[in-house]
């Protein structure tokens, strides 16, 4: 799907894979943070998506705050 401005738009929602590539770690360390709520995600039938909204979050309060954030703040 495509925008006014003919950009494709931003999915919503993201494979853990897919987050974890953004974030740029393993799927195998976000899995972890996921299951033990330290990391936001929703669980549909035993699939995992990562909010897209959940991630941006994260970068602005990250650049707002000019520090680390934690993921657990926002799960």
């Amino acid at each position: 799907m495509r925008n006014l401005d003919d950009q494709p738009e931003k999915p919503r929602f993201y494979s853990v894979t897919e987050a974890a590539t953004i974030l740029r770690m393993s799927p195998m360390t976000l899995y972890p943070a996921i299951d033990s709520g330290s990391f936001p995600a929703i669980r549909i039938r035993g699939r995992l998506v990562v909010p897209a909204r959940a991630i941006d979050k994260m970068e602005n309060a990250a650049l707002f705050r000019d520090e680390a954030v934690d993921a657990a703040e926002f799960s």
